[in-house]
């Protein structure tokens, strides 16, 4: 028989959840942005190499 009253830890659970998500979605938005930069380096860099020759 299921019990009565409100079901035990969904609001943890869910708050958990939610933290969670923005944790991983912070770190793959810093991963991009990290790429980003470094992609904007090696652009740079090769523009100089062409424009020294």
């Amino acid at each position: 028989m299921p019990k009565k009253g409100k079901a035990k830890n969904t609001l943890n659970k869910a708050k958990h959840t939610k933290l969670m998500q923005r944790k991983i979605n912070k770190v793959k938005l810093e991963k991009q942005l990290h790429k980003e930069r470094l992609k904007d380096i090696i652009r740079k860099v090769n523009e100089e190499k062409e424009n020294e020759h």
